[in-house]
């Protein structure tokens, strides 16, 4: 077992009568339609600060510049996630089962605000297991490049 399967199952076992959620996630880079795209299965109690790191990494990006995330198409809204809060400002170190989510809801990552990188996040799927999934990307399709 690797030492991210074995952290979690750490997490889960004063809780073994308790069901994971484990959500399968669709990420489009904006502007690029249905060419590019990575899908990938996530647990919940990973963070919106881990989901950033697997989908830079899916897309091969650098993990250089400032993110955040958007729950409702509002970049400084209330629903907006922002790796260096200020404030009281909500951060990404929420995790995912926090937010709630739920099938076909779609929020947005907007990474590097100098070159305004945006990826759409769809929920494609929400289940549910009593073993924590190790993050994984399970398709991808097409590439860009960051620089």
């Amino acid at each position: 077992m690797d030492k991210e399967t074995n952290s979690l199952t750490e997490q889960f076992k004063a809780k073994e009568n308790e069901l994971i959620r484990q959500y399968t996630l669709k990420i489009y880079p904006a502007g690029r339609s249905r060419e590019v795209f990575r899908t990938i299965e996530i647990c919940g109690v990973r963070t919106l600060r881990e989901l950033c790191w697997v989908i830079l990494d899916a897309f091969d990006f650098d993990h250089d510049h400032l993110y955040g995330f958007c729950m409702d198409n509002q970049m400084y809204g209330r629903h907006a996630y922002r790796a260096c809060p200020r404030y009281d400002e909500p951060s990404v170190d929420i995790t995912l089962d926090e937010l709630a989510l739920h099938k076909g809801q779609k929020f947005s990552l907007h990474y590097d605000f100098g070159d305004d990188w945006m990826f759409t996040i769809t929920v494609f799927k929400i289940s549910e297991g009593k073993e924590p999934i190790e993050t994984r990307i399970i398709k991808t399709k097409g590439c860009i490049e960051q620089y």
